[in-house]
């Protein structure tokens, strides 16, 4: 069976995230709703929805996700039973119709050969109310070249469009970076454990961008700057070696770049660097790698 985790806290748009789990065409699902401590009550909008699908609702005492959401998205599968499948659903994204009914008519294809299963999306702007086309991708990917299709900005990714089987996440969690911002992205390279992502086009998810949105807001850049250095770092040490070479060499080209931005490169992260353009040669990178140095030092 599927359990879908709502970490609840903002009621902007959550009546249609509901309506959108009442609207399944297959009701073979469980939701679990954890309020972090809201100011915002969903208790009458949860009224609405008594019996048109199977959930169980709980309010935290403290607020995890200002410090931590990767915490609180956590405890929330923590209320959860023992399904084999997991959804996190944010609380102002919106499920096709069809999105469970499709992941059962598929399920036989994909229940031994992958660990993350992803379906097409579109991004929905609530404050300009406009709708992004459609996002779908190649059926089985590789975790590694989903992640860079979307660092090169040919697709988006978020938290909600995947589900994920129990046992990996058992096995890996969730990786805390600040505002839990690349959290998902390490995820799906750690759940796939060396499988492919299988996607479903047939099924949309929406998701939801709003000023209330971590995505919308403007005013935790500083820490998005700090938790994507430490992705790219994490990502450099732990899984260079599931890129291609070509591949390798941009994403140590774009930690570079990130640091700089910032500050100037301490001898570790170009002790760092030097290691892995060694592990993926190619004489002009290299010596380019090797003058940028030489300059780092004489400044």
């Amino acid at each position: 069976m599927l359990a879908i985790i709502i970490p609840f806290y903002k009621l902007s748009f959550f009546e249609q995230t509901l309506q959108s789990l009442a609207n399944q065409t297959d009701k073979r699902f469980k939701v679990y709703i954890g309020n972090d401590n809201s100011i915002e009550d969903p208790i009458g909008v949860l009224e609405k929805f008594k019996g048109q699908f199977d959930y169980d609702y709980h309010k935290f005492e403290t607020n995890f996700g200002k410090d931590s959401l990767t915490k609180q998205w956590k405890r929330c599968i923590e209320l959860s039973s023992n399904e084999e499948w997991i959804m996190i659903l944010g609380d102002d994204d919106v499920l096709g119709n069809n999105v469970v009914e499709e992941f059962y008519k598929n399920f036989n294809k994909f229940k031994e050969s992958s660990n993350v299963i992803r379906f097409a999306t579109v991004s929905q702007n609530y404050k300009k109310m406009e709708v992004s086309e459609v996002y779908s991708h190649p059926i089985w990917e590789k975790a590694s070249h989903s992640y860079f299709r979307r660092f090169k900005g040919l697709t988006r990714s978020s938290l909600s469009e995947y589900v994920f089987k129990r046992s990996s996440y058992n096995r890996k969690s969730f990786y805390d970076f600040p505002l839990a911002w690349h959290s998902d992205d390490w995820a799906w390279l750690e759940f796939s454990e060396g499988k492919p992502i299988f996607t479903i086009n047939e099924s949309v998810i929406g998701i939801g961008f709003s000023q209330f949105s971590l995505s919308g807001m403007n005013s935790n850049q500083e820490l998005k700057d700090l938790a994507t250095i430490q992705f790219y770092k994490k990502l450099i040490k732990e899984k260079l070696g599931t890129f291609s070479r070509h591949q390798a060499l941009e994403l140590l080209m774009e930690y570079e770049i990130l640091i700089k931005k910032k500050r100037k490169l301490t001898a570790g992260e170009w002790f760092l660097l030097s290691r892995k353009y060694s592990v993926n040669f190619k004489t002009v990178s290299f010596f380019k790698l090797v003058r940028r140095i030489l300059i780092s030092i004489k400044k």
